[in-house]
C-alpha cells in the first residue's frame, strides 16, 4: 500500500521572486500536488498556474544531476563526469590564479535577480574573495526604482496593499499576469473589490488595463514626460498637499517652475494620451486618498531610468501619498540582521570606488555591476582587466542586452563556472557546471535583502537528487577553498539562523510562524525627517553638482531617434508562464506558450501581409530573429510586442540551444546607456517586420 500524502507548508519561489504561502502534497519523497495555502501572509490561498506545476522543474529527465567539466572547446557541447571535490578544487585553482595574476577584482560574480538567500552568500563570497564586482541585471530590474527612492525620499517606497488605498495607479507594472517582488495580483484584486480606483498606464490593453477605470496607452520611452504632466496639473490646480510640501519637500518652487513647460497639451504628442485623459487621471490621482502607485520594472528598460523614476517619486510625495497607510511606504525590516552585516560588506570597505561601474560614473548605492561595463572590462580591459565568471541563478547569454558581445566576452574568458539545475545557453558555455538544488529541496529564507519588509519560510518538502547541492552549501565550499575558511560555517545552513539571530527565533521556530514581518512606522518623517541630506524629500536633488545628475527629472528625448527605415517600436512583456529565460523545458508551461510570439496589431499586419501563425522576421538596426505572429488589437498599430527570454532546450548544445533564432537581445544594444546605472535601451527601439514566406 502507497503512503498516504503528507501536506507541508512551505513559499513559493524562482517562478518569480515568490512569497505565495504553499500546501505542498507529498507522498515517497515526491510532490504529488502543490495549492495555495489559505493562511498565506499575500496570497490567501490563491497560486499561479506555473506555481502549481512547479515541482515538474525537480523531476524532468534531462536535469543535471552530476559534476560537468568541459572536455571539448569552449561551446562545443562536450562534457566529463567529475566528482564535487574535482569540481570545486578546479574552481579554486582557476580563481586563486586569476586572483594572483591580475588581483581579486578581476573575477566578477554573476547572479540573476534574488531568489533566496543564496543571492547575498554569493555577495558574501565575492566580499570575502575581495571583488567588488558583483555582476547582475539590476540595472534594468528594481535598482533604479529602489536607489533613486534612496536619493530622493530615503527609502524605496513600496504601493502598500495590506491596507485600504482609496486609488491603484499602476505604471508599467501588470501584477495579473507576473508577480514583483512581495505584490501579488490578488492582493490588488482584492482591493478593487473594496472599491478602490484603478489606472493603468501601459502601451499594451492588458488584463488589469481591462479592469481600469481609466487606461492611459502610453507611448513607450515617455514615462516621465507623463508624471510630469500629472505634476503640472496638480501643482496648477493647487491639488497637491501643501502642508506637506511646504514642511517636508526640498525644491518645490523650482519643480513648479521647471514643470509649466509640461502641460498636458505639450506631452499630449509625446505620450499619444489625449490632455484631457492626462489631467482626468491627475485629477483622480491627487484627489482620492490614499492612492498607491504600483510601479513596474518596465520603467527601468531603458536609458532614461533615472529621470522616469525620480518624477514617480516626485509625484508620491507632493500628493502627501509617502509613509501613509495604502500609499507608498517605507517598509521596515524585521528584527533579523542587517544586510551589510551579513554579507561582510567590512571586507570590501573601498568597494564603491574599485568596482567597475564606479568608473563609468554610476550613481552612488548602486551596488551591482551593469552588465555592459562587465563585458567593456572582459573584452577591452576597460578600466581593467577582468579574467574570471562564477554565475548561478542567471542566463546572461540570453538576458542581457546585446547577446552577440554577451557570446564574445563569456568566449574570451580565462574561466567560466556555473551552477544551474538545467543546462542553459550560457551553462553550455562554462568550463565547470555544478548541478543545484532547487526550491521545494532546500532550507532557504526568501525576501531578505529586497526592502519590503517581511522574509518567509521555504523550508525543504523533499529531499534533492544525491549529487545536487544547494546553491548555499556550493558557495560555503568554494568560500573555504578561496578566502578565509574561518568566515564560512561548518554545516552552511547555519547562514539560515545567521539571519533570524536577532530575532532569537531558530529557523525551525521560524518555519512554525511562516514568516517575519517589519514594524508599520507610518509618518516617521514627522519626528526623523527622511534619510536625505536635506533631511527632505528631495524634488530637487541637493548633490545634483556632486554627482553630475539632473536636479530635476525631465524629457528631453525617446530613448533611441526614429528612423522612417525603422517605422515600428519594439517592447517587450513578460510571460505569465515563464521566469524571464527560465523553465523553457518545463512541459506544462511548454504547452500554454510553445513558441515565442509577437504581439501585432490587425491594421499593422494586414499592412505587411502578415497573418495569425504566420513566421515574422524582426529587425533593428542592432540584430533580427524570428518569431511567429499573434495578431491582436491589445497592442497600438505602431508598436509590436516580441517575446522575451527565449531559447531551445530541445536544441543542439553545440550552437548553445539555438540562442540566437528568437532571443530577444539580439535585437538590442549596448552602445548607448544611462549613465545613472548602466541601463541600455531593452525596449523602445525602431524595427520593422516581414513576413518570412
Amino acid at each position: 500500500m502507497s503512503e498516504e500524502i503528507v501536506w507541508k507548508k512551505t513559499h513559493c519561489a524562482r517562478m518569480d521572486h515568490g512569497g505565495c504561502g504553499l500546501l505542498v502534497g507529498v507522498r515517497n519523497n515526491k510532490i504529488v500536488q502543490v495549492k495555495g495555502d489559505p493562511q498565506g501572509y499575500l496570497n490567501k490561498g490563491y497560486t499561479c498556474y506555473k506555481g502549481r506545476v512547479s515541482p515538474e522543474r525537480l523531476s524532468h529527465p534531462n536535469r543535471l544531476r552530476y559534476p560537468l567539466k568541459r572536455a571539448g572547446k569552449r561551446g562545443a557541447g562536450q562534457w566529463q563526469r567529475v566528482s564535487w571535490e574535482e569540481a570545486l578544487d578546479e574552481i579554486a585553482s582557476n580563481l586563486l590564479s586569476i586572483k594572483e595574476k591580475y588581483g581579486a577584482r578581476a573575477v566578477g560574480f554573476g547572479v540573476g535577480m534574488p531568489k533566496g538567500l543564496e543571492h547575498f552568500v554569493l555577495i558574501r563570497l565575492a566580499n570575502c574573495f575581495g571583488t567588488p564586482n558583483v555582476v547582475a541585471s539590476q540595472d534594468i530590474c528594481h535598482a533604479p526604482r529602489e536607489v533613486t527612492g534612496l536619493h530622493t525620499c530615503g527609502f524605496y517606497p513600496v504601493a502598500d496593499f495590506h491596507n485600504p488605498t482609496g486609488l491603484i495607479l499602476s505604471v508599467g507594472s501588470n501584477l495579473l499576469s507576473t508577480n514583483e517582488e512581495g505584490q501579488i495580483g490578488s492582493m490588488v484584486l482584492q482591493q478593487l473589490k473594496k472599491g478602490a480606483k484603478l489606472i493603468v498606464v501601459d502601451p499594451r490593453r492588458t488584463d488589469l488595463a481591462k479592469r481600469a477605470d481609466l487606461w492611459l496607452q502610453l507611448k513607450p520611452g515617455t514615462a516621465q514626460a507623463l508624471a510630469l504632466a500629472f505634476i503640472h496639473v496638480i501643482i496648477e490646480e493647487s491639488l497637491y498637499d501643501a502642508d506637506f510640501v511646504n514642511k517636508y519637500t526640498y525644491g518645490f518652487e523650482d519643480l513648479a517652475q521647471h514643470v509649466k513647460a509640461y502641460s498636458p497639451e505639450a506631452m499630449a504628442e509625446i505620450t499619444w494620451i489625449e490632455p484631457e485623459l492626462i489631467r482626468k487621471a491627475a485629477r483622480m490621482y491627487a484627489e482620492i486618498k490614499p492612492a498607491a502607485l504600483q510601479w513596474g520594472n518596465a520603467i527601468e528598460h531603458d536609458v532614461n531610468a533615472f529621470d522616469a523614476t525620480r518624477s514617480l517619486v516626485c509625484l508620491m510625495a507632493i500628493t502627501g501619498n509617502l509613509e501613509v497607510p495604502g500609499g507608498n511606504i517605507n517598509a521596515h525590516e524585521p528584527n533579523i540582521t542587517a544586510l551589510g552585516k551579513f554579507v561582510r560588506a567590512d571586507l570590501v570597505p573601498n568597494k564603491f570606488r574599485e568596482m567597475i561601474g564606479a568608473y563609468h560614473g554610476t550613481i552612488p548605492k548602486m551596488m551591482t555591476v551593469p552588465p555592459a561595463y562587465f563585458r567593456e572590462a572582459v573584452l577591452n580591459n576597460n578600466p581593467y582587466p577582468v579574467r574570471g565568471y562564477y554565475g548561478m541563478c542567471t542566463n546572461p547569454l540570453v538576458v542581457w542586452a546585446d547577446s552577440q558581445r554577451s557570446y564574445q566576452a563569456f568566449m574570451s574568458l580565462d574561466f567560466v563556472a556555473m551552477a544551474e539545475i538545467f543546462m542553459t545557453p550560457t551553462a553550455a558555455m562554462a568550463d565547470i557546471v555544478l548541478p543545484v538544488a532547487h526550491h521545494f529541496e532546500i532550507n532557504d529564507i526568501g525576501h531578505y535583502g529586497i526592502g519590503h519588509g517581511m522574509i518567509f519560510a521555504r523550508p525543504k518538502v523533499v529531499e534533492p537528487p544525491e549529487e545536487c547541492w544547494p546553491d548555499i552549501k556550493i558557495l560555503n565550499e568554494l568560500g573555504k577553498r578561496i578566502s578565509n575558511p574561518e568566515l564560512w560555517h561548518d554545516n552552511f545552513e547555519d547562514f539560515l539562523d545567521d539571519i533570524l539571530e536577532p530575532s532569537q527565533l531558530s529557523y525551525a521556530q521560524f518555519v512554525e510562524k511562516g514568516y517575519l514581518k517589519g514594524p508599520d512606522r507610518f509618518k516617521l518623517y514627522q519626528e526623523k525627517g527622511f534619510r536625505t541630506p536635506t533631511g527632505q524629500v528631495e524634488l530637487k536633488l541637493s548633490v545634483a553638482d556632486k554627482f553630475k545628475l539632473n536636479p530635476l527629472p525631465k524629457f528631453e528625448r525617446l530613448p533611441e531617434d526614429e528612423d522612417p527605415d525603422y517605422p515600428l517600436t519594439l517592447i517587450s512583456a513578460k510571460s505569465r508562464y515563464y521566469l524571464v529565460s527560465s523553465y523553457r523545458w518545463v512541459e506544462k508551461l511548454r504547452e500554454k506558450r510553445p513558441e515565442p510570439t509577437i504581439e501585432i496589431h490587425p491594421e499593422t499586419a494586414a499592412a505587411h501581409g502578415i497573418e495569425d501563425g504566420d513566421q515574422v522576421l524582426i529587425e533593428t538596426r542592432y540584430g533580427q530573429i524570428t518569431q511567429t505572429a499573434q495578431v491582436t488589437d491589445i497592442i497600438h498599430p505602431r508598436l509590436v510586442s516580441a517575446a522575451l527570454g527565449w531559447w531551445f532546450p530541445e536544441g543542439d548544445a553545440k550552437n548553445q540551444y539555438d540562442w540566437q533564432k528568437a532571443n530577444y537581445n539580439m535585437l538590442t544594444s549596448t552602445g548607448k546607456l544611462g549613465k545613472e546605472f548602466g541601463t541600455p535601451n531593452v525596449k523602445n527601439i525602431p524595427c520593422r517586420i516581414r513576413k518570412i514566406d
